[in-house]
């Protein structure tokens, strides 16, 4: 994207057309998202390992093991 936004800049300028430079940008901004949006076999080869779900009873068990904070008398 910001490689397509110095060619748009640059060529942009040197017409004196701001049109062309949306144009370049544009058409680099739809180049990004066809080639990164899409679930291609490439970047599927190593997937991430995640973390495994917890319970959401450990997360209450934890809150109600807190003692309450106190506040300082002004």
């Amino acid at each position: 994207i910001l490689f397509s936004q110095v060619i748009g800049f640059i060529y942009g300028y040197i017409t004196e057309q701001f049109g062309w430079t949306v144009y370049i940008v544009m058409a680099g901004f739809a180049l990004s998202c066809l080639l990164t949006l899409p679930p291609w076999p490439m970047y599927r080869r190593n997937p991430l390992k995640w973390l495994p779900v917890q319970e959401s009873g450990t997360e209450e068990k934890k809150s109600a093991d807190r003692k309450p904070k106190r506040h300082a008398k002004s």
